[in-house]
């Protein structure tokens, strides 16, 4: 048995309550006393697909014949079931339902299925993960069963046939008692197995292999029970293909003989993303392009954008000189630029000169130093609740908008991290070196000024560490330093005080 934690979602009444919902957005709200059945065509002529509470009141069960409903109650009104848009909105549910957990699929044309390995302190345990999940759905104006389990057919099973929000740790004794119809089996098979005496899990699980291996041998894996049974047992592996969401804008290129290099493509399909964005006022902040070899393969180059950004010229200036790192194989037939992060953004209106503004142009530097250099190494210095000079700033991002660190004309603009010892050669007493060795050059202290003593923080310093004392030199060239003593001697905190060169004014 694995650690996995899964969670199914049953959606029992999703078509009438889909169909409902849109009712009420058009301003046409269906009354509840009104009895009405959503038809789907049928062998015989159209069957209930769905039906309100008031519908299965008079006896519209899903499955019947609409004229033997109609014929019992008259007043019954039908109208078309849009199977289309309910699959349309699972799909949607797929991606609004990962706020509890980050894999998630369509699991049939009701249900959901969710992953939530590891999340569920997040929520204050599984019980509170399954009330929260109810309640959203509840907020949607959606009814779901819920049960948690260790695997996915576990789960499937308990949320259709089991108590209210199962919990389930270890699956046989839990899935016992449940009819074989938990295994999700076709009506064929359950017929057979209902012939054959079988007619709950725990009488499956209990007859011998061979005799059912034999009779299913030809059975498809989907369909096979014991296939099925070992799933839910956690016996065989089911993988969940947690599918990723679509691109909302995106453009590609479909080549009829495979190429080496995407350059000549990219300018046009810069062009046709951007158009899309601009109808809808968008920007992107995240740019992938993706080419998709003949030989199955795809490789990927993402850009990052400091601010929204559908200026053409821009993105495309930031492939520059990543397309060089592209593997073409033996080449490639299929080209996608898809924009992986929207964000609005309006028209924005240049200036008298026809000049761009100046956030607009700074934002734009900032993407072409990213795009050569790396995220890691364009920041921002934001400050710090800190005494400690190494501590009073963090890098932030390059356009944050928080306050700057105040100025102070006593400090360095350029700070070494880590702090680099130097080599003493002569002391002042209670003062700096008068001479002293930093990176294999000699440096005389011609001026200086100091000490400025910094003590640790307490609390959350360890035991020992030991105070500084920061000094401001001018050595005989001109070059001003920022050096400290750590520690004094005799403080009973180590040896003999270390001196470190910490940063270099400008």
């Amino acid at each position: 048995m694995t650690g996995r934690r899964i969670v199914s979602i049953f959606l029992p009444r999703l078509a009438i309550e889909s169909w409902l919902h849109r009712r009420a957005r058009q301003g046409a709200a269906w009354p509840d006393t009104v009895p009405l059945a959503l038809a789907a065509p049928g062998p015989h002529g159209p069957v209930i697909h769905a039906a309100n509470r008031a519908g299965e009141e008079v006896g519209a069960r899903p499955g019947a014949r609409v004229v033997d409903c109609r014929s019992i109650c008259p007043e019954l009104r039908v109208e078309d079931a849009q199977p289309a848009q309910e699959a349309a909105r699972l799909a949607r549910l797929t991606f609004w339902i990962r706020r509890w957990g980050p894999f998630s699929a369509v699991d049939g044309a009701d249900g959901l299925i969710l992953d939530t390995t590891g999340t569920a302190h997040l929520f204050g345990g599984e019980p509170a993960l399954l009330t929260d999940i109810q309640a959203g759905f509840a907020r949607a104006g959606l009814t779901c069963r819920l049960a948690l389990a260790p695997t996915r057919g576990a789960a499937w099973a308990l949320a259709r046939f089991g108590p209210e929000r199962a919990i389930c740790t270890d699956p046989l004794p839990a899935l016992a008692p449940l009819p074989v119809a938990a295994l999700r089996l076709s009506p064929e098979t359950l017929l057979l197995l209902h012939r054959l005496g079988l007619k709950t899990i725990g009488d499956l699980a209990a007859i011998l292999r061979l005799p059912l291996m034999r009779r299913f041998a030809r059975t498809a894996p989907a369909d096979n029970p014991l296939i099925r049974l070992d799933q839910a047992l956690g016996r065989a592996a089911e993988p969940l293909d947690a599918p990723e969401p679509p691109a909302e804008f995106a453009a590609e290129a479909r080549l009829a003989e495979p190429v080496m290099d995407p350059s000549d493509w990219l300018p046009g399909l810069t062009e046709q993303l951007c158009a899309g964005m601009a109808a809808q006022d968008r920007g992107c902040r995240r740019l992938c392009l993706s080419v998709f070899r003949v030989d199955g393969e795809r490789r990927d180059i993402r850009v990052a954008l400091a601010a929204p950004a559908r200026d053409p010229a821009h993105l495309l200036r930031l492939f520059q000189g990543r397309l060089d790192r592209l593997d073409p194989g033996y080449g490639f037939d299929l080209i996608q630029l898809a924009a992986e992060a929207v964000e609005p953004l309006a028209q924005a209106q240049p200036a008298l000169d026809g000049s761009a503004p100046e956030a607009l142009a700074l934002s734009r530097l900032v993407d072409r130093l990213v795009a050569r250099f790396g995220a890691a190494a364009i920041s921002r210095p934001l400050p710090q609740d800190s005494h400690i000079p190494e501590r009073s700033e963090i890098p932030g991002p390059p356009l944050d908008d928080s306050p700057a660190p105040p100025a102070r004309p006593d400090r360095p603009l350029r700070l070494l991290t880590p702090p680099e010892e130097i080599q003493v050669l002569y002391a002042i007493p209670e003062g700096p070196p008068a001479q002293f060795i930093w990176r294999r050059q000699t440096l005389r202290v011609a001026r200086h000024a100091g000490p400025e003593r910094i003590a640790p923080e307490w609390w959350q310093d360890r035991p020992g560490t030991r105070l500084r004392d920061y000094f401001r030199i001018e050595d005989d060239s001109g070059r001003r330093l920022w050096i400290y003593r750590e520690g004094l001697a005799q403080d009973g905190r180590g040896g003999a005080p270390r001196w470190f060169l910490h940063g270099i004014f400008a």
